[in-house]
C-alpha cells in the first residue's frame, strides 16, 4: 500500500487520484447485492479516461456532492467519537493506493496496523433504517471491502454517524465478497487500459494530465 498525505478535496488530492478507480466508485464495476460485474462498468472507465484529460477536473461544483460537504462538516466530529468508542488513535490520510497504483481508497482513517474506519452521516431517516438494520448498508459493500483489497487491512469499520441518534458501528472482515470485489477489479483493469490506448491512439488527443508525484509518497 501506498499513502498519500495530502488534505482530502484539496488540489493535491485531486491530482493525485486523477484517472485511478477509486473505492468510493467500486459500484460501478461491482453489484453491492450480488457481487456480478455492475453494467456501468464501461461507463466509468469513459469517465476515468475523461478525467485524465479534463483540465477542470477537480475544480468544478459537481465534484463535491452536498453529501460529501456534510460529510467533511461532521467527519471531525464522528472520528473523535470513533476513536473515544474504541479506544484507539486514529490516523488522517489523504489517499492510499495499492502497491501497483491501480487502485485508491480515500479512508476516513487508518487504525493501528490493521484497520481502518469509513464514516457516514446520512439523514437521521436513513440513519433509524441502518441502525434498525444493525449491518454494513448494502450500498458501502463495495467501497467497504474495495478499501480492504487495496490497503491489505484485517478489517475495516463502518459507522454511520448523526448527532443525536445513537451511532451504527460494525465491523467488517474479509469474506467471500471481498474476494469477488478483488476479481472484479482484475477484470476491469484490462478493459480500462486497452479504452484508454484506444484513445492514445486517436487523432487530436494531448497527451494526459500528470496524476501522480512519487516525490509526494508518505509510506
Amino acid at each position: 500500500m501506498k499513502t498519500y498525505d495530502f488534505d482530502q478535496y484539496s488540489p493535491s488530492w485531486w491530482a493525485v487520484r486523477r484517472g485511478v478507480p477509486s473505492a468510493s466508485m467500486f459500484d460501478k464495476i461491482i453489484t453491492p447485492v450480488k457481487g456480478e460485474p455492475s453494467k456501468s462498468a464501461m461507463d466509468y472507465a469513459h469517465q476515468l479516461i475523461a478525467d485524465q484529460y479534463d483540465l477542470d477536473y477537480g475544480a468544478v461544483e459537481d465534484h463535491v456532492s452536498a453529501a460529501m460537504k456534510n460529510g467533511t462538516l461532521i467527519e471531525p466530529e464522528a472520528r473523535r467519537f470513533y476513536a473515544f468508542e474504541r479506544g484507539c488513535d486514529v490516523q488522517q490520510v489523504g489517499f492510499c493506493t495499492t502497491d501497483d497504483g491501480r487502485f485508491g481508497c480515500s479512508p476516513d482513517g487508518l487504525v493501528g496496523d490493521d484497520g481502518g474506519v469509513e464514516v457516514k452521516s446520512p439523514t437521521p431517516k436513513t440513519q433509524v433504517a441502518y441502525l434498525l438494520d444493525g449491518v454494513l448498508p448494502t450500498d458501502y459493500k463495495p467501497q467497504v471491502h474495495g478499501s480492504l483489497v487495496i490497503t491489505g487491512r484485517q478489517w475495516w469499520d463502518f459507522m454511520s454517524y448523526v448527532p443525536g441518534f445513537p451511532p451504527l458501528l460494525v465491523r467488517v472482515e474479509p469474506d467471500d465478497y471481498t474476494e469477488k470485489v478483488r476479481k472484479a477489479l482484475d477484470n476491469f483493469w484490462p478493459l480500462y487500459q486497452a479504452m484508454l490506448d484506444e484513445v492514445r491512439r486517436r487523432e487530436g488527443f494531448p497527451e494526459p494530465v500528470a496524476a501522480n508525484d512519487d516525490d509526494d509518497i508518505i509510506f
